[in-house]
């Protein structure tokens, strides 16, 4: 367990691991993106526990960078669920998105000990979150 600041826990899910490890998007700037929500910077709110984050690329600026859904609670939890680069797409249709707020609220009815297991088995992965990782 990494309880941040705050006691704040950020997590990433499989999918969105990979698809950041692709992308280069390094824990750094998911941190930030975090940093950005807890200080009440949200670029759009998606319905429930859904919001959705820019993320600069590598050497660039957030406006040609990632479009990042998070479920996110105020200084509690933040789970990175999915990811797509702003020039490949402009967003995500009307399922998909029902599909990820679904996704969001199961994360978010996890007990810590259910997400540390998760943590353990490989399923979702923990980024530390603390002041050395916010810029």
């Amino acid at each position: 367990m990494l309880a941040g600041v705050n006691g704040l826990r950020i997590f990433a899910t499989k999918w969105f691991a990979r698809f950041a490890r692709q992308e280069r998007i390094d824990d750094g700037r998911m941190c930030e993106a975090v940093s950005q929500a807890e200080n009440g910077s949200i670029d759009a709110r998606l319905g429930g526990d859904l919001i959705e984050q820019r993320v600069a690329r590598s050497g660039g600026g957030r406006s040609g960078g990632y479009r990042v859904l998070i479920t996110y609670q105020v200084a509690r939890r933040s789970v990175f669920l999915y990811g797509f680069a702003k020039n490949e797409r402009d967003n995500i249709g009307p399922q998909r998105l029902a599909e990820l707020k679904d996704l969001a609220e199961a994360f978010m009815d996890r007990t810590d000990a259910e997400l540390d297991k998760m943590v353990s088995e490989a399923k979702v992965m923990e980024i530390e979150y603390g002041p050395q990782k916010q810029e």
